[in-house]
Formats: C-alpha cells, structure tokens, sequence
C-alpha cells in the first residue's frame, strides 16, 4: 500500500501511536500500535527469530518500511522486500495460549476458503 509520508499518516495507518521495531537482518522497520497489546488489539503475526522461534506479536495493524540505519526517514521496501515480506505475512494467524505458552497457527487458504493476500 501506499500511505503518506508523514508521522499523522503512520498514526492513522496503524490507528495510534507509532512504535518501531527492528526485528529483521536486513533494515527493515515494522512499524506498529505501540499501545496495541495494552488497548486490547486484535493479536496480528507473529515476529520470529532465524529459527522460527516466536519473539513476539504485533497487535493492531502494521507496517514495513526501509529504515536505513544512516538515515532517520522510513523508504519504501525494494520490489524484492515486497515479495519477501508479503510471503512472509501472508497468512492470518491464530494464537492459542496454554498455560504460559502460546502457540501460533497459521489459516491458510484451504482452511479458509480463499487466498488471504
């Protein structure tokens, strides 16, 4: 998506204030609600390590952006990130907490009915 490039169009695409998190290698930002979990968002995805291991989940809308680290502006993503990052995310996930643990399900399009791009 396209979106302004602009702290009130950050706030307005994830409905709050802005927090940013590095989570990537590569200097990819996601930027977040950063009061989602606490206003009670609906949980998004999950962030992982290398390993698949869950580090945490987004709550509310999100988005990437290029964060280059000799920079203080966001970029938009090279057509390569795009692809990346949207088969990274493109199913909807379920988390299901037992005790305190959580686990993660991702609804792919089969048990859904249709494609969630």
């Amino acid at each position: 998506m396209e979106m302004e490039n602009s702290l009130s169009g950050m706030q307005r695409a994830v409905e709050g204030n802005i927090e940013m998190l590095l989570p990537f290698e590569e200097e990819v930002a996601l930027v977040c609600n950063e009061e989602g979990k606490l206003d009670g968002l609906p949980l998004n995805r999950g962030i992982r390590d290398r390993e698949g291991c869950l580090l945490d989940i987004v709550a509310g809308n999100f988005f990437l952006c290029r964060a280059p680290r000799d920079s203080s502006a966001f970029e938009s993503l090279t057509e390569g990130q795009i692809k990346r990052y949207r088969e990274m995310f493109r199913y909807p996930e379920m988390f299901l907490q037992m005790g305190r643990e959580i686990f993660p399900i991702k609804i792919k399009e089969q048990e859904t009915g249709r494609d969630s791009r």
